[in-house]
């Protein structure tokens, strides 16, 4: 197993148990949403409960650290990009993110504290590293891994407040909400459900319909190959004579940036050229970061599954 894989793994299974505590109403895309109401005016000090636990802000912050991906994403997505001094060395979108060496998996507390952040923001409570950064007076913000989409609206929010970014981070909101809806929408109704498979990695590990990710699929009403792995989780390992006989309509590669996996790495499998998908050129290459996010990016991905639906004929009769 790579050791992007392990960090996925990591952040799914966070996911999945959120989704036990949560339900799975990751489907609501499909209904139009209702109109936002006007957003408060952002004042401090403010305590907010994440998730991940409660913090407090005391006054605006100037100098913030991020040390998730996701949520550098959806703090320069809400206008408080002047106020990120500093992210973790996975945090490569947007290209302006002051990138640094600092690690959200083994973080360093000194090395968070030289950074002289007024607010730090990370995806899990790695090492106690919130306990830690508490005795220094420094507020941490722990947005663990979304397990529906009202997860995702909620930490945009949260960070919006947070940041005195409430309105920028009200407006994303909607719009997102404006843009998934439209999205789901073009999906082509069907007299049967299109199969697919979405490898995480070069091993066949998989998604179900249960996470995140899968319930994006089950938006626009793909059935996934995955959701039969017996005793595996809502992550599975498959084998690959089980997608070879599944004979998905359409394979989804998160994978191609930390494996380089392909459409034609694909068809060079043992078995596998004769797969519906990959007969039929339906292999979908995803960027690894967008698929494994959940910040304001997710739009863009759903937006890549629908056009790949779109371009499977509808069968006639």
């Amino acid at each position: 197993m790579t050791a992007r894989f392990r960090t996925i793994l990591a952040l799914a299974i966070a996911a999945a148990l959120l989704l036990g505590a949560c339900g799975d109403d990751t489907a609501a895309p499909a209904t139009a949403p209702p109109a936002a109401p006007a957003p408060a005016a952002a004042t401090f000090p403010v305590d907010i409960t994440t998730a991940g636990g409660s913090f407090r802000v005391a006054t605006r912050p100037v100098r913030i650290v991020s040390l998730s991906p996701t949520a550098t994403e959806m703090l320069f997505a809400i206008g408080a990009g002047p106020q990120v001094a500093a992210v973790d060395d996975q945090s490569n979108f947007p290209a302006e993110a002051p990138r640094t060496d600092l690690s959200g998996f083994t973080p360093n507390v000194e090395a968070i504290a030289g950074q002289r952040p007024d607010l730090v923001v990370v995806d899990r409570d790695s090492a106690g590293v919130v306990a830690a950064l508490g005795q220094l007076a420094i507020p941490t913000a722990v947005l663990p891994a979304a397990a529906t989409l009202d997860d995702v609206y909620a930490q945009i929010e949260q960070l919006g407040a947070a940041t005195g970014n409430i309105g920028e981070a009200a407006a994303l909101v909607a719009q997102m909400r404006r843009d998934i809806a439209g999205v789901v929408a073009e999906a082509p109704a069907r007299p049967e459900p299109l199969t697919y498979f979405h490898e995480l990695d070069d091993t066949f590990y998989s998604v179900t319909s249960k996470t995140f990710v899968g319930a994006l699929y089950t938006s626009v009403g793909l059935r996934n190959i995955a959701d039969g792995a017996a005793g595996a989780g809502d992550y599975p390992q498959l084998s690959p004579e089980a997608v070879i006989q599944a004979d998905p309509d359409l394979i989804f590669l998160a994978d191609t940036k930390c494996c380089q996996e392909s459409a034609e790495t694909v068809a060079a499998r043992p078995g596998w050229s004769g797969i519906t998908a990959v007969r039929s050129g339906h292999v979908i290459a995803l960027d690894d970061d967008v698929a494994s996010r959940w910040g304001p990016r997710v739009v863009d991905l759903l937006r890549q599954i629908v056009a790949a639906v779109k371009a499977v004929p509808v069968a006639v009769g």
